[in-house]
């Protein structure tokens, strides 16, 4: 069984002023987002297959793993889990949300999160004792935290949710015949400029590229995204906790590109 504690339902506006605060009652707060994880089943290679389930209110979002910079990261600490040896997320294609000249990834109405479980001990069930923080946005943000008891246990049937989210994952480089990715890189004063040409067919028009580094705490703004016949460029600029120039491994990179509702990811680039 999957219990879910709230924790916190705390509100964040995106405007200046204080005074512009809405309250709102607990009940209207718990009817914007529904969260729960699936139950899912165990896999033949050992690995139990779950999701977390987000339903949210008509006009509500939260947001993807690199949600732009309006947008608030979800964060998952497992750390009071048991029999967990990894976890892997299977994030399905976002949608891509332009407001106020700021570019976010998101989802509405059902999110299904499909999450990969590797146990430390094979044949055993997988204690799950997790928080889960997620940013809901419509005119105002929620950041909702909530804690995710559960036992997963070896049974379980296969989830067609689960099947069909997974199945909605960005193509690989490989499967958009992505030719070749290199990054130009130098020194700012508060960190690095990246520079990447893609050489890969175009998606379709109003394309957007999204870089993210295997250190999370590097600050990445909003690529700048241009195209030309088979080559499209991005760039953009990364900021590490020190605000200097540091030592960027172009295998760190992760570079994403979204077109009329597809996207592709890139992993790493060459020089």
């Amino acid at each position: 069984m999957t219990i879910l504690r709230p924790i916190m339902l705390a509100l964040a506006v995106l405007t200046a002023s204080p005074a512009a605060t809405p309250s709102l009652a607990q009940d209207a707060l718990d009817a914007i987002a529904d969260i729960s994880l699936l139950p899912g089943w165990r896999s033949e290679s050992g690995a139990h297959i779950t999701a977390l389930r987000v339903a949210l209110a008509p006009g509500w979002k939260t947001y993807w793993r690199a949600p732009g910079e309006a947008g608030i990261p979800p964060r998952f600490d497992w750390s009071g889990s048991s029999n967990m040896k990894a976890v892997a997320f299977h994030w399905p294609v976002p949608k891509v949300h332009e407001q106020n000249g700021m570019t976010t990834f998101g989802y509405e109405t059902l999110f299904i999160l499909p999450i990969e479980l590797t146990p430390e001990r094979n044949g055993e069930p997988i204690a799950v004792r997790a928080s889960v923080e997620l940013g809901v946005c419509l005119d105002i943000c929620v950041p909702v935290s909530v804690r995710v008891d559960a036992d997963l246990g070896l049974g379980g049937q296969p989830d067609a949710r689960i099947r069909s989210a997974i199945n909605d994952r960005p193509f690989t480089a490989a499967e958009a015949s992505v030719a070749e990715a290199r990054c130009a890189i130098e020194p700012i004063k508060d960190g690095m400029r990246v520079k990447a040409t893609v050489t890969m067919p175009s998606l379709g028009p109003g394309e957007v590229a999204v870089f993210e580094h295997r250190d999370q705490r590097i600050w990445i703004a909003e690529a700048v995204v241009a195209r030309d016949g088979r080559s499209l460029t991005a760039v953009t600029e990364m900021v590490p906790p020190s605000n200097k120039p540091f030592s960027l491994n172009r295998s760190d990179l992760l570079i994403t590109v979204f077109g009329n509702g597809q996207a592709v990811e890139i992993e790493g680039c060459t020089g």
